[in-house]
């Protein structure tokens, strides 16, 4: 019996140990971040738009070169009638014509446009835009990605640390109601109070599954978004996050219209768009091309041609866009308007992000401050009434409040020192500086 005891504990005991071990997984917010940029679905959809992009550009340029076609053909004839214009023998003693059955026909020609009213150039343009418009997205979104990834490490550290400090608490509660217990069966404190201890140390549970339902959520958030297994749980150590040196902090928007990627990336389409104007236009000119080819011909029992060459210049002009044209040139210039103001909406969107961003920052420092004031003013203030508690001079309801203003003022100040880094980064982030900030720091 205790030979099974005992291999029933060391199997629980491997188990609890194994389960820690899986559990157990810490990345530094810079590994979290470089792992998002590479696994997320976000990063990867971004960049398989960039390579559309640049195959597309790719295809643009290929229209300025030479159109080369080869063609064959082989046809069967039935009961063909010949007459041949020439070199007709009117005699009657004329042999007759031979049996036509078949043809073979066999063409080689070639097109280099000269001009097509600046279409093909514009088209280059629009498409090269286009291309470094969707650079300039995908480095956006990489931005997000990684702002993302922060506020899921801000949310997990923050809620780590508040079931930290809450089962501190627990403890000290725990202890306080066997007290009052204790007191209560020998008849020195109500049963009220004992009552009120109890039911600190209900809330303070409560507190604690609710803070544990936060941290399984944002856990399960992260380890979607970094791709790794769902059973993955994820710790935040404080030196992984809280010690940062924040350096070079934004004060104005200026950096934001420099470094912004999807501001460049709305430049970028107003210039594809004007751009796309101009193709527009091109439908007035005529087009014009250089032709040269190579035919040969075999009409059997009547005609064989080989070696005909031909070589010239084409010209092609579409009269119907002189009337149709004018709405098509209308529709782009109204197109090439939207980005503009778009732009212009966005402008000013960056900056009231930049100004909200830079007086969030402020305000997370002076609630630092005013957090790391309280607890000390909140300790000392539980040590006063708990003495006071001790001689009788204050009631249960004092002390308990008393706990209950320290333990807050801890917890606030744990978070607001996560708050500054986590408001520091999103001034980063809406200045358009937080990747340069990572590719910067060694993967």
């Amino acid at each position: 019996m205790k030979i099974n005891q005992l291999m029933l504990f060391g199997i629980f005991f491997i188990g609890i140990s194994t389960l820690e071990a899986q559990e157990k997984t810490s990345l530094t917010l810079d590994e979290a971040i470089h792992l998002a940029w590479e696994k997320s679905n976000e990063v990867s959809l971004a960049n398989t738009k960039v390579s559309s992009k640049k195959y597309e550009l790719q295809s643009a340029k290929n229209n300025q070169y030479p159109d080369f076609k080869i063609s064959g053909q082989y046809q069967r004839l039935a009961n063909a009638s010949v007459n041949l214009k020439i070199n007709q023998n009117s005699s009657s003693s004329a042999e007759p014509m031979p049996a036509v059955d078949q043809m073979m026909i066999g063409q080689v020609n070639a097109t280099l446009p000269v001009f097509s009213g600046f279409k093909i150039q514009n088209g280059i343009r629009i498409s090269e835009n286009l291309y470094q418009a969707e650079t300039a997205t995908a480095t956006q979104t990489k931005e997000e990605v990684a702002m993302k990834v922060i506020n899921y490490y801000a949310g997990l550290y923050k809620a780590q640390k508040t079931i930290e400090l809450l089962k501190e608490n627990q403890k000290t509660a725990k202890q306080r109601a066997y007290d009052f217990s204790e007191l209560e069966k020998n008849g020195v404190i109500p049963r009220n109070d004992l009552l009120k201890s109890q039911l600190q140390v209900s809330k303070i549970q409560l507190s604690i599954d609710e803070a544990n339902n936060n941290l399984n959520i944002v856990n399960f958030h992260l380890v979607t978004l970094l791709k790794l297994p769902v059973e993955t749980k994820l710790e935040v150590r404080e030196s992984d996050f809280i010690n940062f040196q924040m350096t070079n902090v934004p004060e104005n928007d200026q950096p934001a219209m420099e470094n912004r990627k999807d501001l460049q990336a709305i430049k970028f389409q107003e210039k594809a768009s004007l751009a796309n104007v101009k193709m527009a236009r091109g439908a007035y000119y005529p087009a014009i091309a250089l032709i040269g080819g190579y035919t040969s011909l075999d009409l059997k029992n009547v005609v064989t041609v080989q070696n005909a060459m031909n070589f010239g210049v084409g010209v092609s002009y579409d009269l119907s866009a002189i009337l149709k044209n004018g709405a098509l040139v209308k529709l782009a210039e109204s197109r090439a308007l939207e980005v503009q103001n778009s732009e212009a909406l966005l402008t000013d969107y960056i900056k009231v992000q930049v100004q909200k961003a830079m007086e969030d920052y402020d305000l997370a420092l002076k609630q630092n401050e005013v957090y790391s004031q309280a607890v000390e003013q909140s300790s000392e203030n539980y040590r006063i009434v708990n003495d006071k508690y001790e001689n009788g001079l204050s009631d249960t309801n004092d002390l308990l409040e008393a706990d209950l203003d320290q333990l807050s003022s801890k917890i606030n100040k744990a978070l607001a020192r996560a708050n500054i880094i986590q408001k520091y980064y999103e001034l980063l982030s809406v200045t358009g500086q937080l990747s340069q900030t990572f590719n910067l720091s060694k993967i």
